[in-house]
């Protein structure tokens, strides 16, 4: 059964892993780089730089090669004004397809170099996002991002940030970055205080480094969810733990086949997981860099698995459900997205008669 980009777009959804930094819109880097913004103390790019090596969708081959074009972006990123404006307007995109929930992650250090303090830096993305809120029908997240490569000090100077503004706008934290050489188990001391005050977290793992990158996430760090986990297939014990904890996934299809850590996006273990039981959402990543939205990403699963609108519905409240919210917003999103989902699948498939169960 044909599923259209049409009728997803139409779809409530949400979006729980998109990086600021990897999701501007071009027209807004061009404009930025036009006005010369100060890069500070980091590399500066003009715009003939920029527009020669920034090429949203390409093939990058490594994810050590994916994540050198967020030089670029960072650069542009060093201002209030920038900051405030660029968290905006990724919001008025998702909310302009319908995604009902978006948890931004970025890590403030990186947006220090032209001597914003790391509480200016989060305020004004803050700011940023409650203007799209109030304009837009969307919810907003943020999640504070420490870097693997990066001496575990300022992972644990960031864990304090995420802390000092929960339930103020911060609802998680994470740990981004270069896997290999770098593991999780080093920044234990932040996660120690992110679990010690009753934050929740997600850690990349999976994705440039095999399943004990997962196990570490999970067993050392105490990660709610897991970024990526696309090698979690290789560890069938660990998939089980996953599977049998409800430990979500956030799947990011495009920038995975974009990254070399799959061939096609047919051999993506994305369906394994989904028919197996393990409770998956789908994701952008970055908007910018891998050219995409939660529309086509989703768009990409069901022509590429054969999902039924049934299957869709399910990896949509899946993405409702692993929402780093209270239980009572949850479940006050989760009601009315169900309703609405429920709605449409019946106006777009009257004579549908699929099995109606399913199992997140």
């Amino acid at each position: 059964m044909k599923i259209s980009r049409e009728f997803i777009h139409k779809l409530p959804k949400t979006d729980l892993h998109v990086h600021l930094d990897g999701s501007l819109r071009m027209e807004t880097i061009r404009e930025l780089a036009a006005g010369g913004v100060d890069p500070g103390d980091g590399p500066a790019f003009s715009p003939e730089e920029i527009e020669k090596t920034l090429v949203p969708g390409r093939d990058y081959g490594s994810l050590g090669e994916y994540l050198k074009d967020f030089e670029i972006t960072l650069s542009l990123m060093q201002t209030g004004e920038a900051l405030k404006r660029i968290a905006y307007e990724l919001a008025e995109d998702c909310a302009g397809e319908n995604i009902r929930y978006v948890e931004v992650r970025f890590s403030p250090i990186l947006h220090t170099r032209a001597g914003l303090d790391l509480s200016r830096v989060v305020e004004n993305v803050i700011a940023g996002l409650r203007k799209a809120e109030s304009d837009f029908n969307i919810r907003t997240g943020i999640i504070i991002c420490g870097i693997r490569n990066m001496d575990p000090e300022t992972s644990c100077r960031l864990a304090e940030l995420a802390v000092a503004y929960k339930r103020r706008g911060v609802v998680g934290f994470d740990l981004a970055g270069e896997e290999k050489d770098f593991p999780a188990k080093d920044h234990r001391e932040a996660f120690n205080l992110i679990i010690n005050n009753n934050v929740n977290s997600t850690v990349h793992a999976g994705e440039g480094f095999g399943p004990g990158s997962i196990a570490q996430a999970i067993h050392y760090c105490g990660a709610n969810r897991i970024g990526h986990g696309t090698r979690l297939r290789e560890d069938q014990e660990l998939l089980d733990y996953v599977t049998d904890h409800r430990i979500p996934l956030e799947i990011c299809l495009t920038s995975n086949l974009q990254t070399g850590i799959v061939d096609s996006i047919r051999e993506h273990p994305f369906n394994f997981y989904y028919r197996y039981g393990v409770r998956v959402t789908v994701n952008t990543d970055n908007r910018l860099m891998s050219d995409t939205s939660i529309t086509r990403e989703l768009h990409l699963a069901c022509e590429n698995f054969s999902l039924t609108p049934f299957n869709l519905r399910d990896i949509l409240l899946n993405g409702f459900k692993s929402a780093f919210l209270s239980y009572a917003e949850k479940v006050r999103l989760i009601k009315l997205s169900l309703a609405e989902i429920d709605y449409l699948i019946r106006l777009e498939y009257p004579d549908y008669d699929g099995d109606p169960q399913f199992h997140t």
